[in-house]
């Protein structure tokens, strides 16, 4: 594997074009709409009176315990990968699962509610999983001083790869007729489902045909949950003597809380505080138009960012971002009509892609020299889903316990605020300790 290959980054970035399907998609864009409707009956939400829990709680909850697995599970398994030197085959299982249960979404109606809501956590888990060993890649296929682009790239990749199928699936859900499709029990929406698990798997194979198969393990054994562990710990001893990279990854896991909850749970807050002018909610066409216009101004975001960082430096860069990030919480917080939503979605665009991208070429650039990527990197995914469960947590209990979806954006803004004060933190320099 020669770093800097053009051809191998351009392979690598096809998994974020493969599996962005899923996060736009499923998590975003028609699975919200569609659980939505069918735990509706008469204007009344089904799982509230069922359950005594609102429907978007219920669904936010089933995120964060997906998630939690997956930072339950994923270091010990990052550990085994870089130990065994197979973090491919880490790979291609998580994608494999995710696209399943992407696929097995097609069968999800509100008679078997709970097994659609569990292919919905393993389809959580199958992207969360399969990231913490893509990322991983990112330091062996580009040199540090091209992280911010190559990782920007990948973004941008995801974010147009994702907005292609995206059309597509809205075709298919609003033109029925034209794909000669039954517009019958939700099937143009469930159809998208499975549209996604085969984009998914499909786009992956460029991915893996072109990343290096395993390397000779580094030491033969048989007991592969001690191994695990004590690659693990091994790791997390001298990430402790990494200042900036503590520090960093502890302010990373604070902001991202908002970001990830915004991705997740946008279009739930959305669907019940943007009003239409005549007063009604608004449509599922605004909700879809913002989606698109979050999703592509994003790809330009990440981009933008990447210079940002070449002019200010990486954390300048965040800290930029997490600024805008407070701006559009103050406006989220007070705005109802839809013309003030869709220019909100553009500037979420622009900081959710630059964010995300600089992230998480930041992390790669203060990583010690070592082999171990995918246990240095499993700590930073952990971080990210972590992040993501204490988020959509935090969502749905204010929204429960308040009765009001709008006090969440008070939770949200604070997480990038005392993200921004925790970055201020991070050293400019340090002496990396050699690895041990």
């Amino acid at each position: 594997m020669q770093k800097g290959d053009p051809r191998l980054i351009r392979a690598w970035t096809m998994y974020d074009w493969a599996n962005s399907a899923y996060s736009l998609t499923i998590t975003s864009a028609i699975f919200p709409i569609y659980f939505a409707a069918i735990t509706t009956m008469g204007g009344k939400d089904q799982v509230l009176v069922t359950y005594g829990l609102p429907a978007a709680s219920l669904q936010s909850y089933t995120l964060s315990l997906g998630f939690l697995l997956v930072a339950a599970v994923a270091p010990l398994l990052s550990g085994i990968a870089d130990h065994r030197g197979n973090k491919k085959n880490y790979l291609k299982f998580f994608c494999y699962l995710g696209a399943i249960s992407c696929g097995g979404l097609f069968f999800f109606t509100y008679a078997n509610l709970w097994v659609g809501l569990v292919l919905f956590m393993l389809a959580s888990i199958g992207f969360s999983g399969s990231l913490i060993f893509y990322d991983a890649y990112l330091p062996e296929i580009a040199e540090p001083k091209d992280h911010d682009r190559v990782s920007a790239k990948g973004y941008a990749m995801g974010y147009v790869g994702s907005v292609i199928l995206l059309v597509i699936n809205l075709l298919m859900v609003m033109k029925p007729q034209f794909f000669g499709i039954p517009d019958r029990e939700g099937l143009p929406a469930r159809l998208s489902f499975l549209t996604v698990g085969i984009w998914w798997a499909g786009w992956a194979q460029i991915t893996f045909r072109s990343l290096p198969d395993s390397k000779a393990p580094k030491e033969d054994t048989v007991n592969v949950l001690t191994v695990g562990y004590r690659e693990l710990r091994r790791v997390w001893l001298q990430m402790l003597s990494l200042k900036r990279l503590r520090r960093f990854l502890t302010a990373f896991f604070v902001f991202n809380m908002g970001v990830q909850t915004v991705m997740y749970l946008a279009v739930t807050y959305a669907k019940q505080e943007i009003k239409e002018p005549d007063g009604s909610s608004i449509a599922d066409s605004g909700l879809i138009i913002s989606i698109l216009v979050i999703q592509l101004v994003a790809a330009v975001g990440a981009m933008l960012f990447v210079r940002l960082s070449r002019r200010f430096g990486n954390i300048a860069a965040l800290i930029i971002g997490l600024v805008i990030w407070m701006g559009i919480c103050l406006a989220a917080y007070r705005i109802q009509a839809t013309n003030e939503f869709y220019i909100l979605a553009a500037f979420v665009g622009l900081v959710m892609g630059g964010t995300q991208a600089i992230s998480r070429s930041t992390y790669a650039k203060l990583l010690p020299k070592t082999d171990d990527h995918a246990s240095f990197f499993s700590f930073y995914d952990v971080s990210f889903y972590l992040a993501t469960v204490l988020g959509t947590l935090a969502f749905g209990m204010v929204n429960q316990l308040t009765g009001d979806i709008r006090n969440t954006i008070v939770v949200i803004g604070s997480f990038f605020v005392l993200g921004a004060l925790l970055l201020l933190r991070v050293p400019r320099e340090e002496r990396i300790a050699p690895v041990v």
